[in-house]
């Protein structure tokens, strides 16, 4: 359970219609196995220990009592037991029948949470025989016992407070406002859904986006148990659909008629982290709510829970295709729908960009490019200007100029060296010292000079630096770190080069897609030390780091606000087989280092579009001091063994 994750499961045990101890005795089974696989949350279905189907028999004391019994002899069986399990079971008190989630642990009946909302339609009856649950808590005795009963109750672990349960009962989810709302506001971090939904036509996929939904809307974890195989089938089929989610996202689901145990684990602190960012969802304290608290047998450090969650190393970059270039296609009319009111707003008839041949003044130009067909514009308008210089490789030199030429812009070639070498004398910097000034000497030299076009022409600069440089601080200050309007400053690097192949993929000119192509083969590299043997000499990754790295660090840190040795666990399972952890923590390291050093650059940059849910605007989503200490989170890391 450390770093918050808990493991969780839901569970359609195969039943008799009105056998309670065989159903009994299937649960049982299933609380062991889960035990056995170290499960903290363990959800069964809608009155499974009866069978949802028995109709009148509900109204029969035989039945009753039956289902009495042997929620007595669960309870007990759980004694000495961790696992947390809720289970459905029909319970009388002063006359009324109620459909309740049973909530038990450890040998106790922790509390009772009877339905809320009753279906009477179409195939459901169940006004017939029970009564609406009450939301202010009363005690019954319940085997003996006293237990708490209501709809307002929340369970929480006096161990791991991140982890706080509210109980709703099927159709409960379904109505206009279900109790998980108020549950959310009153602190719940993770719902349970004891349900008995029967199977008809296209039923499954609504269930599926209404779960994925609610837990996306209440920021929570979200397990739903479904009746299966066993229930009558005199007039319906149930199928046993099971589903975990967390804030959106499906991390389980079940086979439909296969009765399954399905598992995940959650991130209660994640979701945590995510409530505690967004400052519009309000934690309300609503008076009749009652916490009935819980704990776990934990040691300290705590536990480690084993993950099989999926975690994607390319957390921006979406997997499936057909969702990845839906996201391609999305960003690149917002960059260049930004960039189109820029240019209208100074009503520019020109712009200025300087290309490399590399990936990002690529991914600038197309878009630069698309902004002035959207303005009905000449592209000759787009002023693209090479500088070749020490580092200049023939082949990223003949890409720029291809590219330039292949999208009908007008073509300038400015080469910087004798430009530069004068700079060297007048600073008195060694021509063969290939140090920091020699290479940004170079990048202030190109920057100097597409501004001063862009006065000339009454242009503006585009900038082509995207936001894994900005967070690592790989920019020359007031080099290519500055522009007018800088169309990449949110788009990590491993989604620019999706992005270039996504122009490529969908260019209509087969020449085109050559060049592009070719630049999404090439090194990455700033071209500022000379080449050898016509060669890239200097290629990023070496120096920084490799950006797939660098940008799942970013995500999580960003985004989410997890500690670095959370971070270094996540990666270490993510990269398993690509990077050992050796490399990774030395990378993570790097990463924070510079990230902390380098705020002054982001501090001051131009603006540009948010395409995403991470951003490095001083205007908008960081807002970091430039003088911050990174000691904190480096001791983190240096404490992981």
């Amino acid at each position: 359970m450390n770093h918050g994750f808990v493991k969780v499961a839901a569970a359609t045990p195969k039943i008799q219609v009105a056998g309670c101890k065989y159903n009994a005795d299937r649960i049982i089974e299933i609380i062991e196995k889960a035990e056995n696989n170290q499960v903290k949350v363990l959800v069964f279905p809608e009155l499974c220990l009866t069978g949802y189907t028995c109709g009148e028999l509900f109204l029969q004391d035989t039945l009753l009592n039956s289902a009495l019994e042997q929620l007595g002899r669960i309870v007990e069986f759980t004694l000495g037991k961790d696992v947390l399990v809720t289970l459905g079971v029909p319970v009388c008190t002063e006359g009324k029948l109620y459909n309740t989630a049973a909530m038990i642990q450890n040998g106790q009946l922790l509390g009772l949470v009877p339905k809320k909302n009753l279906p009477n339609y179409s195939e459901f009856y169940e006004a017939r025989y029970f009564n609406p649950g009450h939301e202010k808590t009363e005690v019954i005795l319940v085997n003996g016992k006293k237990v708490p009963m209501g709809t307002n109750l929340l369970f929480r672990c006096a161990n791991l407070p991140s982890l706080t349960i509210g109980i709703e009962i099927c159709e409960d989810l379904w109505v206009p406002e279900p109790p998980s709302v108020r549950h959310a506001m009153a602190g719940a971090t993770v719902i349970l859904n004891l349900s008995a939904s029967d199977e008809t036509t296209g039923k499954d996929r609504y269930r599926f986006d209404l779960i994925k939904m609610q837990s996306a809307r209440l920021v929570c974890g979200y397990i739903y148990a479904d009746a299966g195989e066993g229930e009558s089938t005199t007039d319906l089929v149930f199928a046993g659909h099971n589903l975990i989610a967390e804030n959106g996202n499906i991390l389980k689901q079940s086979k439909r008629f296969e009765n399954e145990f399905i598992f995940s684990e959650l991130d209660v602190q994640k979701l945590m982290n995510e409530r505690r960012r967004m400052t519009t969802f309000t934690h309300t304290s609503f008076q009749e709510y009652e916490i009935i608290e819980f704990r776990y047998r934990l040691s300290d450090p705590l536990p480690e829970t084993k993950l099989t969650r999926f975690i994607d190393r390319a957390p921006f970059v979406p997997g499936v295709k057909e969702d990845r270039d839906r996201r391609c296609e999305e960003i690149i009319h917002i960059q260049a729908y930004g960039l189109k009111k820029r240019l209208e707003h100074t009503c520019a008839k020109n712009a200025v960009i300087a290309i490399s041949g590399g990936l990002d003044s690529t991914l600038a130009l197309l878009v630069t490019c698309k902004a002035f067909d959207l303005l009905q514009l000449d592209r000759k308008g787009i002023i693209t200007v090479t500088m070749p210089c020490f580092g200049t490789t023939d082949r990223t030199y003949q890409n720029a100029l291809s590219l330039a030429e292949h999208l009908g812009t007008t073509l300038m070639e400015i080469p910087i060296q004798e430009a530069v070498l004068l700079h060297f004398k007048d600073i008195g910097q060694d021509k063969d010292k290939h140090d920091i000034t020699y290479e940004n000497s170079q990048a202030r030299e190109r920057t100097q000079i597409i501004m001063d076009l862009a006065n000339k022409y009454n242009g503006f600069v585009i900038g082509t630096g995207d936001m894994s440089e900005l967070a690592l601080g790989w920019a020359t200050y007031n080099g290519d770190h500055m522009s007018m309007y800088g169309v990449n400053s949110s788009v990590p690097k491993t989604l620019v080069r999706y992005l270039v192949s996504y122009f490529a993929e969908t260019a209509e000119e087969e020449s085109l897609k050559d060049v592009l192509f070719d630049i999404l083969d090439t090194p990455v590299s700033p071209e500022l030390l000379p080449p050898v043997e016509g060669l890239i000499s200097q290629k990023t990754e070496d120096i920084v780091g490799p950006y797939e790295l660098h940008d799942f660090y970013m995500y999580y840190i960003l985004r989410f606000g997890f500690t670095p040795s959370k971070i270094y666990r996540l990666a270490v399972i993510a990269f398993d087989g690509i990077y050992d952890k050796e490399v990774i923590l030395k990378w993570l390291k790097v990463f924070y280092r510079r990230f902390f050093s380098q705020q002054f650059k982001r501090s001051c940059l131009p603006d540009g579009p948010k395409v995403g849910s991470v951003a490095v605007s001083p205007r908008g989503d960081l807002r970091m001091p430039s003088d911050a200490s990174a000691a904190l989170w480096l001791e983190d890391l240096n404490n992981i063994k």
